[in-house]
Formats: structure tokens, sequence, C-alpha cells
């Protein structure tokens, strides 16, 4: 292979606006060294990740995988990377997540078959690249090598680029490539082409319209805490279901947020939390997309929800909210909270007796944090560097 063809490619990477975050599992490393090896990466790597232990993959995946190198795997990967990449670029320039997980020669004879599977992905696509080594045809560094051929060819597709690096595969080995496209979701979320977008533990996406009879924490989670974490593990052991965090990207006094703001708070759930979009701020809103739903709120949520000036001093209206989201089959399970000096629960709300069914408690036993994003946010905002999203 002649390493002037790995400099023109490099070259012409750099050369374009794609800015790029990598992450690579046990083989891979070379496709970095050739973007380091000219300058202006800087213009191209966001950052780069290698997940040589197993246990720094399974914490970017959020579990442990049946098999580390799979295509769902790298998928995965990918995903994640993508996110990072949309909040560390701001939104400014067009971003590609690579995810590479591979298993190759070393200093022992491994009974497992080698080979690498490989994704990369952008704005309007997910290519896939799956091959299996012919075993003891190659050395490691051979190897190595032809891995990160794969991601460069990959990362130079998602670029523009038409001109690839040779692979000189052997007789029997054969490269899968596959081709999705792929319109990503919270972009279409924020254009109004979708109504919901569920965040899973390993960061994939899936988009729907209405999502029947499950739990929802709603906040703006800036940022997430423990309160949060731990009122949603005990109203899932109260339920008997799993509580999932319900995030609107459309905040009710200060517009939509941004793509990259949306990312930067979606970073803050780790495996087992899964997390949904939508552009819905007011509880009238997402009980029409998510019917039969319990939400769990705090005491002061639950107060506002009752009191007539967030109505604009109507109490008609909000006995209509209460009639309407009673026809949704929805309900809230009602946490206490340290408020105005004191401790509230249930109880201290003025609930109208026709709607008290609405409305349950979760007891002070199962759980109680006097803590809240705010007073957390102070104490951030407060602290030299710090870069939180406002809001």
């Amino acid at each position: 292979m002649s390493y002037s063809l790995v400099e023109s490619i490099v070259s012409k990477i750099h050369a374009t606006q794609h800015r790029l975050v990598y992450e690579f599992a046990g083989a891979g490393s070379l496709a970095l060294a050739w973007l380091h090896s000219q300058g202006g990466s800087s213009k191209t790597v966001l950052e780069a990740t290698d997940r040589y232990a197993s246990l720094s993959t399974i914490e970017l995946l959020g579990k442990t995988p049946d098999r580390f190198v799979a295509s769902n795997i790298a998928t995965a990967m990918a995903t994640r990377a993508y996110q990072r990449g949309l909040r560390l670029g701001a939104g400014e320039t067009p971003i590609i997540g690579i995810g590479c997980t591979a298993t190759i020669a070393t200093d022992y004879n491994k009974r497992g078959k080698h080979g690498c599977r490989i994704a990369v992905l952008d704005n309007t696509a997910l290519s896939q690249y799956s091959i299996t080594f012919e075993k003891g045809a190659r050395n490691r560094i051979d190897e190595e090598t032809l891995v990160s051929k794969i991601v460069l060819n990959g990362i130079a597709k998602s670029s523009g680029i038409k001109s690839l690096l040779p692979l000189s595969l052997r007789k029997k080995e054969k490269i899968i490539a596959t081709n999705i496209p792929s319109f990503d979701p919270i972009e279409k979320l924020l254009s109004g082409n979708t109504d919901i977008v569920k965040v899973r533990s390993d960061g994939t996406l899936s988009e729907h319209s209405k999502l029947h009879g499950l739990a929802f924490l709603s906040g703006a989670f800036n940022p997430f805490h423990i309160g949060h974490s731990e009122l949603a593990k005990a109203a899932s052991r109260m339920l008997g279901r799993n509580v999932l965090f319900d995030l609107s990207v459309q905040n009710a006094d200060k517009g939509q947020i941004s793509h990259s703001e949306i990312c930067s708070l979606l970073c803050q759930f780790q495996w087992p939390h899964e997390v949904v979009l939508t552009r819905e701020p007011l509880f009238a809103q997402k009980a029409l997309y998510f019917p039969n739903a319990v939400f769990v709120v705090g005491y002061d949520t639950a107060l506002r929800i009752l009191q007539n000036k967030y109505y604009g001093g109507d109490s008609a209206k909000v006995m209509g909210f209460l009639s309407s989201f009673n026809k949704t089959g929805c309900r809230f399970l009602v946490a206490g909270r340290h408020w105005e000096g004191s401790y509230h629960t249930v109880s201290d709300l003025n609930i109208p007796e026709q709607f008290k069914g609405l409305f349950d408690e979760l007891p002070e036993n199962l759980f109680r944090v006097d803590t809240s994003s705010s007073a957390i946010r102070q104490i951030i905002e407060s602290s030299p560097g710090s870069n939180l999203p406002k809001g």
C-alpha cells in the first residue's frame, strides 16, 4: 500500500467540513494515527476513544453485550459517537459517528475467528461494514492495517470522497457493506416531522406517534441528579412498571432548545435509563401522546397543576384540564417534597373531590431526597469553567 494514497485521502477528509467522533475497540487505532499524521486533524477529529478494556465498552453501551464483535454493537457505538459529536460540534458542522469493534491476532492463539464490524453514521445514512478474516493469513499489524483501512474508507465515503484505499482481500474473504438511509430522529422531532423520539439505554433512537400505558418522570433535567434516578426507582417499585424520563424539547417559557443542547442533556443518562423526547411541555398535551400513563411528579409540580394562577386565574380551566386528563386514562403519582420551609405531600394539595383519584401518593418511606436541579445548577454555574446548558 502506498502511503501517499493514505495522505491523499486524509488530506481530502480534512478539507471537508465534516467533523467526527470515533469509538473503537480491539483494533482501528492506525486509522486515528493516519488522521493525526497531517496538520488539520483538529478540523476533523472532535474526539476519539480507544475502548480497549471490556468494561470501557460496557460503560459506553450501558450494558454487557452477548458478543462484543457484532454489527449491532458497532452501530450502538457509532450512535453514541454521533450524539457526542452533535454535542461537541454545537450543531455548526456535519457530524460523523464511527463505531469499530474487532478481534485480531495477538500473542496467543485465539479460538474464535478474527474480523471486524464497523458502522459509520451521519445525518443521512448508516453504513455498516462486516468482514471475517482468513485466520493465520496475516500477522497482527497486517490485520490492524486492514481494519483501519476499512474505517478510513468509511469516513471518506461519508465525507463524499470517491477515492478509497485498496483492501487486498484474500480469495475467501468478502466485505459485506450495507447502507441504510438514516434521518436523524431528533432533527425530525425539532422540525415537527415526528412526535416522539425514544432514546433507549444503549443510545439507539426510535420514533413513535403514541406510547401507551407507561410511566414517565418529566423534567428539564438540567442537570440530571440522584433525586431524579432515586425517584424513578421508587416509582418503578411501587407501580410495577419501568419509568422513562420525559424531556420536552419545547420549553414553555424559553422556546425550543437546540440539537446540541438536547445531546448534552442526553449524555447525562446511563443504563438502564430510557428517555423520551417530545415537543410537548404541558401535561394536557403529553397525555394525548401517552394515554393510560402515570406521570411521576413532585409536590411542587402537582401544586402548580392545581393552582388557578397558572391558568390565567380561571378555575374553570383547571377543571377543564383535569377532566380532559382523566379521559386519557392518565394519572399522577406525587412524591413529597420539602417546599417553602416544610415537607409537603399529596394530602396538602387542594384537589377537587371528583378528581382525587387522579393523584396518588408515593410514600415518604419509599422516597425522599431534598435536592433540586435549580439548587445544583446555581452551584455549578457559579463555578469557573461551567458549560452547563442554560435554562
